[in-house]
């Protein structure tokens, strides 16, 4: 998703083309991350930024429904694009590319964007007295003070990524790509041939169902120990969600395959109906009996655990496959709207939260229903990120980034 080359891939004699259905689907995924974000204080019991306010069930199973699939197909869309810029610009340029495009904004939004947001928190929601910003940033974001004996968490110290969590884990998956790919090429060196662009069958109901049945058991079995919405640094620098990353290495790695065996123009599209069909009557199940996690289970050795798992991993794959689907079969006019607001997507993801998380608190305590308070955070969210995106965009300091 988030690359130079978005929106293009490769043609059979190796030139770049645009797709715009997947500059659609980019657009629209964008604007889900917006409207997830929106129904945090209004739904789920995850932890936010902002608490304390009225929830609805219904936005928790549409928070469910959206951390099934949202995330994955961010990743397969993302590894659709790194083959084809990693072939164009050789590895050092490549990596040199994502360190910038990547790097930058993660670096400099764990300096800036989210410790303003967790500043709003400390201040709003610990209880603590209030102290000015500078001294919270030394001594409580970066931890360099004592910790408080009543600290109330979620951790110390308040240092992390936040929201930018994908974009860093995103650069982990693509030098892991690279790495991959030179090993690949010392054993083709060695004698072994190397496959043909192209020359793999894109899956049909079989291998979805096996592809289902592979991310459920590694889902059920990390989730053993990590229950959903716990996250752990590894390396002491990848903030991960242990729980998901079945689903995200797994649509990461297909993305990579769909490149190399032209799988978005070659997949059945009578097979990603199917998918669609039933990833609608799973939403519309989820939808009645609700997501609250007292009915599945958080995790461990049982069987509601089990029956989450493979609830959640079905559902990943078949919204995965059913959305590709339909934006390859029905949305696939560009303009010249849809071609800025694809190239303003990368911004957006990075800015939105803050813009989203003001509107939050201006509209507690106004007397207004979760729902409506959800859609309108959502609108000036989305709205607001999208302008913003674009004027930043243009000037000379983040156009190398965004």
């Amino acid at each position: 998703m988030y690359t130079s080359d978005s929106g293009t891939q490769p043609d059979a004699v190796g030139h770049a083309r645009r797709l715009d259905w997947l500059d659609n689907l980019r657009i629209a995924l964008t604007a889900l991350v917006v409207v997830h974000h929106a129904a945090q204080p209004y739904g789920p019991a995850d932890w936010w930024y902002v608490q304390g306010q009225p929830r609805t069930p219904a936005l928790d199973t549409l928070s469910a429904v959206n951390g099934s699939f949202f995330m994955s197909l961010f990743f397969f869309v993302s590894a659709v694009l790194v083959p084809g810029s990693h072939r164009r610009h050789g590895t050092r340029r490549f990596l040199r590319s994502r360190l910038v495009r990547l790097g930058i904004p993660v670096a400099v939004g764990a300096l800036t964007i989210v410790p303003g947001l967790m500043y709003a928190h400390y201040v709003h929601h610990r209880g603590y007295p209030p102290i000015p910003f500078p001294r919270y940033f030394t001594d409580v974001y970066l931890g360099l003070g004592d910790k408080p004996a009543d600290w109330t968490g979620p951790s110390w110290p308040d240092l992390q990524f936040g929201h930018l969590w994908f974009i860093q884990n995103l650069l982990a998956y693509t030098v892991l790509y690279v790495a991959c790919s030179r090993a690949g090429r010392l054993l083709r060196r060695r004698g072994r041939p190397a496959r043909i662009r192209g020359q793999q069958p894109a899956p049909g109901h079989r291998g979805l169902l096996l592809t289902v049945a592979a991310i459920t058991a590694a889902t059920f079995l990390i989730r053993l120990k990590y229950p959903l919405d716990t996250w752990i640094p590894v390396l002491d620098f990848l903030q991960v969600e242990p729980a998901r990353v079945p689903q995200y290495a797994a649509f990461f790695t297909l993305g990579v395959l769909a490149n190399r065996h032209n799988w978005l123009e070659r997949f059945d599209a009578r097979t990603g109906w199917v998918w669609l069909g039933g990833a609608v009557a799973g939403v519309a199940v989820l939808f009645v009996i609700g997501s609250d996690s007292d009915r599945f289970g958080p995790g461990g050795f049982n069987s509601p655990a089990l029956a989450w798992a493979a609830y959640d991993s079905a559902l990943c794959v078949a919204l995965c496959v059913g959305l590709l689907t339909a934006f390859r079969e029905t949305v696939t006019r560009g303009s010249r709207l849809s071609t800025e607001l694809s190239a303003d997507s990368y911004g957006v993801y990075i800015l939105h939260v803050p813009l989203v998380v003001a509107a939050q608190y201006y509209l507690a305590d106004r007397g207004l229903s979760p729902v409506a308070s959800w859609a309108t955070t959502s609108v000036l969210g989305v709205a607001g990120a999208f302008l913003l995106a674009a004027g930043l965009r243009r000037l000379p300091g983040f156009r190398q980034v965004l």
